[in-house]
């Protein structure tokens, strides 16, 4: 099993942060600081952890907001590595909690803040709660922010305004009226950095959860004389609708009509695997028919769950176009083994395809302590 997120969030963050807090307030009581970090700190999860640290920070910088947040402001190193160690950035997440949870009563300074917090780590998360009170002034700046110059500053705009952004508190006035999203998305949507384009992606495929025919309308309108990296900005957006089997979504890819094809040579091995393992999931499609076909294919596995009730989880095949006669092989492994996203129960799964939303089943297989 993988090692927890936190273990690589230790003390020596507090520690760091001490250090470049001393090089320009050398008056700040560093020691009597990592005393209250320690504190219950080996308790807590990741994002505790950050959190635990911005309150000793609150407490142990002056009692001014603004003098206290210019510090850390003026405290600030470039963005960490992150090529050897991938939560490198994650050593000022305690900057970015401590403007969402002391900041709220001083939007500009606190905004100014988390324009240069989000350079070095991401401000997606501690900008929420400005979204949430002053929904105006925040639009406003984001609207000025889609075309900064610095790339983290830009997907800032796209991933701090998603409605259903994960491990952050939902937006339900966007998740009402996703309108100025939108807005902000329409002026993303040819970024020249895959990493703002993906958030692009990420965020309409949220809106698409609450208001499926709103995705399906700008989908399609995206898709006219699109770009090969715009189509594939629809094609990600689309991801989960067209798992959820929605027309909508699927007559944007061309992939409305029912698949009129013969399944064969499935096999799925082993028939009675152990959890821990996998499990090999192949099969054929062929088109009997004198036209072509679009299909989109997905693979569905009904997983049981502790109460011996199961729980479908679809996985991502592919869009393939079937001649007349033709013939195409499909197949995915798919772990069984304990995950932080799903831990798997003995019992029957069933297995089937999806071709254009709709369900066939291909078998199943008995999973084993």
């Amino acid at each position: 099993m993988a090692e927890p997120l936190k273990n690589a969030f230790g003390p020596d963050i507090a520690a760091g942060i001490a250090r470049q807090i001393l090089r320009i307030h050398r008056f700040f009581p560093h020691e009597p600081f990592l005393r209250d970090v320690r504190k219950g700190y080996e308790s807590l999860n990741l994002m505790a952890r950050g959190r635990h640290i911005a309150h000793a920070l609150r407490k142990h910088l002056p009692a001014d907001y603004p003098k206290a947040l210019g510090i850390l402001r003026e405290s600030l190193g470039s963005r960490p590595d992150s090529s050897a160690n991938a939560l490198a950035s994650f050593f000022y997440l305690p900057h970015t909690q401590f403007v969402s949870e002391f900041g709220l009563d001083h939007l500009e300074d606190s905004l100014r803040a988390q324009y240069e917090l989000t350079k070095r780590f991401t401000a997606e998360f501690s900008i929420r709660p400005f979204i949430v009170r002053y929904p105006k002034e925040t639009l406003t700046r984001l609207h000025q922010w889609v075309g900064d110059p610095d790339v983290h500053v830009r997907r800032l705009v796209s991933e701090g305004t998603r409605p259903r952004l994960p491990w952050g508190m939902r937006l339900k006035i966007f998740q009402q009226d996703p309108s100025p999203v939108l807005a902000l998305l329409e002026k993303l949507r040819d970024d020249p950095e895959l990493y703002v384009r993906r958030s692009v992606a990420n965020n309409l495929n949220d809106i698409g959860k609450d208001h499926p025919s709103l995705l399906a309308s700008t989908a399609a309108r995206w898709l006219k004389g699109a770009t090969p990296e715009r189509r594939w900005i629809v094609g990600h957006a689309l991801r989960s609708a067209v798992k959820r089997g929605e027309p909508g979504a699927l007559k944007v890819l061309g992939c409305d009509q029912a698949a009129k094809v013969k399944i064969g040579d499935v096999a799925i091995t082993p028939s009675n695997p152990a959890i821990g393992g996998s499990v090999r999931v192949g099969f054929s499609l062929r088109n009997p028919g004198r036209q072509a076909q679009r299909i989109m294919a997905d693979l569905r596995i009904h997983f049981v769950k502790a109460n011996g009730k199961t729980s479908p989880k679809v996985f991502k095949l592919k869009q393939i176009e079937l001649g007349p006669g033709e013939s195409l092989g499909l197949g995915k492994t798919v772990s069984v083994a304990v995950q932080t996203t799903r831990k798997p129960y003995p019992g029957i799964h069933r297995v089937e395809v999806l071709l254009n939303g709709r369900a066939q089943l291909l078998g199943e297989f008995r999973l084993r302590k």
